[in-house]
């Protein structure tokens, strides 16, 4: 019979033992339970799920494309130099970027507001609504030979018409945030070659009424014109760049892919069958690693990869090679073994045809 609790009795050292040995001992039918993530692999997660939204837009043009999709034009000049992926924030008034020879300059703007009846500050455009919807309106002005664009009689029309966006109350805003950014904005494109330089400074969009009312039923609405500065139009048809319409849409959750395409789409068929050209991972990170730092690299090797994929899983006549690090190699330094890793070298770029062939008009 045990003591009683607070009697001042021990309980003998061999209890202590073998109670010991139970709490170690591992039960017969106690479960070793896995994580649920090491089970669930992602192709195990798209095999009971699905493909995912990125996934199936993806999957869609790419299984759609029958060389009739709509086109729609880049200037070339952002299609080597890029706006923002993210918002740089209210602060950051100017934002520049280089490529080479190409040097871009975008200054936000400031306009007048209604309510607070004072000139106020607008931000950069950014992120991908702000590409798309400049490349619509460059489709535009192209076709129509005229800078000034019919856009439609709202902001839902051209949302959901035009962007393929569904046209719910944040994407409205989104849309209309982004116009206003890149109307409100100036640009200076410069380009050097052959020993002459060439400046063009304008803006974009044309101002108009950025700050639109609602009407009784709660539509957003906007002038049902918008036009480009003429400096803008008149360049943009010496240097437009067709890009399919389907593949842009496919790919607008990420700016950084839209970037990625529409370089390949400039830069591929200007290389010579006979000389492939080698980018390396240092240029790569000078000319899309915006918000990367160099200590961060692999981040940006990996999130280029992951564009680049989906980019190439589109533009299938784009001949893209991914260099990737070699195995370690043995060397012999006066008869002793030195092992040798070979750097990562970067992308090889070969001859490819561009995504849009025929032009529109031809």
């Amino acid at each position: 019979m045990p003591p009683p609790i607070g009697s001042g009795a021990t309980i003998p050292a061999s209890s202590d033992r073998r109670n010991a040995e139970i709490a170690t001992t591992p039960r017969r039918n106690q479960l070793s339970l896995t994580p649920l993530a090491q089970v669930i692999t992602p192709a195990l997660r798209r095999a009971i799920l699905g493909p995912s939204p990125i996934e199936s837009r993806l999957l869609d043009a790419a299984e759609n494309d029958d060389g009739n999709d709509s086109i729609l034009y880049q200037h070339s000049i952002f299609c080597q130099t890029y706006f923002p992926y993210r918002n740089p924030g209210t602060k950051v008034r100017l934002w520049e970027r280089r490529n080479g020879q190409v040097h871009l300059e975008i200054e936000a703007g400031r306009a007048m507001h209604p309510t607070q009846r004072k000139i106020v500050d607008i931000g950069l455009p950014f992120g991908p609504k702000a590409r798309m919807i400049l490349m619509y309106l460059n489709r535009e002005a192209i076709v129509n030979r005229s800078p000034t664009i019919e856009v439609g009689r709202s902001l839902s029309y051209f949302v959901e018409r035009i962007l393929g966006f569904s046209s719910h109350g944040r994407n409205i805003r989104a849309v209309k945030e982004q116009l206003t950014r890149l109307s409100a904005s100036s640009i200076r494109m410069g380009f050097a070659q052959d020993g002459h330089a060439i400046t063009v400074t304008s803006g974009i969009v044309k101002a108009f009424d950025l700050w639109t009312p609602k009407d009784d039923r709660q539509r957003v609405f906007w002038p049902s014109t918008i036009s480009l500065s003429l400096d803008y139009f008149n360049d943009l048809i010496k240097h437009a760049v067709p890009v399919d319409e389907s593949h842009i849409a496919a790919l607008s959750h990420s700016a950084l892919a839209l970037d990625v395409y529409n370089w390949l789409a400039q830069r591929l068929h200007r290389i010579t069958i006979e000389k492939p050209q080698a980018v390396s991972w240092l240029s790569l990170h000078e000319q899309f690693g915006q918000g990367y730092t160099a200590k961060r690299i692999d981040n940006f090797r990996r999130d280029f990869r992951t564009a680049l994929k989906q980019v190439l899983a589109l533009y299938h006549a784009a001949r893209v090679e991914d260099e990737e690090a070699k195995r370690p190699r043995r060397h012999y330094h006066s008869g002793h073994p030195i092992w040798r890793t070979e750097p990562v070298q970067g992308l090889k770029l070969f001859h490819s045809p561009p995504p849009i062939t025929k032009f529109i008009g031809q």
